[in-house]
C-alpha cells in the first residue's frame, strides 16, 4: 500500500511561503494518485500565488482528463497551468512577472511517472540517492557544457537563475522520465530551498535512518533550516511498496 507524507516551511529568512505542495493518495481522474511541489517565483504575492494557481489548475485538469496515458494527462495539465499563469499575469499587473516549477509525480503500480519544469527535483532513495529530474537551470547547463564543476556550481551566485518555468513563455517545455521501482525505494520530491541547503549526501544520510516517512521529512526541514534556511522548503516522501 502506498504510504505518503509532505511537509513546507517557511525557512529562516523568507517573509512568505511560496512554495506549495499538493499530495493525493487517491485517484484522481485517471490517475491513481497525484504528487506536486511548486515553487514560486516573482513579486509580493506573485510567487506564492503561482504555485498555488499551477497546482490547483493542474488537479482540474487531470480530474477532467479523459486520456489513459499519464505522460500526456499531466503535460496537458500542465500545459494549461502555463496558459492560466500568463493569462492572471496580464490581467493583474501585480502578478507580471510571475512563474513557479513544478515537479508532478504518480505511482502506477511498481512504476513512477514524473513531469518536470524548473529546478526543483525528484529523487530515488534507497541503497545510494539518484536524481531523476534534471534541474533547468543556468549553472546546470554550465556543468552541463564544461564550464564550471558541480561543486562549484553549489555556491555559484548565478545559482537561482532557472532556464524554465510555468508562466515564463507562452510554450513550456516539460521533461518526463518514466522509473521502476523496487521495494526501500522511496521517492522525495522537493523545492530547492531544501537542496540549495543541503548537500546531495545529507539528505542520503537521514534518508537512511530508521525513521518513518513523517519523522524523515520534519528532520530533512530542520537540517536545511540548521544551515540557514535561505528559502522556503518543500518536502513529499513517497513509499510505493509500504
Amino acid at each position: 500500500m502506498l504510504r505518503s507524507f509532505s511537509v513546507t516551511d517557511i525557512g529562516k529568512k523568507r517573509k512568505l511561503n511560496q512554495d506549495f505542495v499538493y499530495v493525493s493518495e487517491a485517484p484522481v481522474g485517471n490517475l491513481p494518485n497525484v504528487f506536486i511541489v511548486a515553487d514560486g517565483m516573482g513579486g509580493h504575492n506573485a510567487g506564492d500565488y503561482a504555485s498555488k494557481c499551477a497546482a490547483e489548475t493542474m488537479i482540474r485538469e487531470i480530474r477532467g482528463c479523459f486520456e489513459k496515458n499519464p505522460v500526456r494527462i499531466i503535460g496537458k495539465a500542465i500545459r494549461i497551468a502555463n496558459d492560466q499563469i500568463r493569462r492572471k499575469a496580464k490581467e493583474d499587473l501585480s502578478l507580471y512577472g510571475m512563474g513557479t516549477t513544478v515537479v508532478a509525480a504518480t505511482c502506477l503500480g511498481h512504476y513512477l511517472q514524473v513531469a518536470n519544469v524548473g529546478d526543483s527535483r525528484l529523487y530515488i532513495v534507497n541503497d545510494e540517492i539518484r536524481q531523476i529530474t534534471r534541474d533547468h537551470s543556468l549553472v546546470e547547463e554550465m556543468i552541463r557544457i564544461g564550464t564550471i564543476d558541480r561543486e562549484a556550481a553549489r555556491n555559484h551566485p548565478d545559482k537561482n537563475i532557472i532556464t524554465r518555468a510555468i508562466g515564463a513563455l507562452d510554450t513550456v517545455e516539460i521533461d518526463f522520465f518514466h522509473e521502476e521501482l523496487k521495494p526501500g525505494d522511496i521517492v522525495l520530491m522537493c523545492s530547492d530551498g531544501l537542496t540549495n541547503m543541503l548537500e546531495d549526501k545529507e539528505i542520503e544520510s537521514i534518508m537512511k535512518e530508521r525513521l518513518s516517512l513523517e519523522e524523515k521529512a520534519k528532520k530533512l526541514v530542520e537540517a536545511a533550516n540548521n544551515n540557514g534556511g535561505k528559502d522556503n522548503i518543500a518536502v513529499i516522501l513517497i513509499n510505493a511498496f509500504a
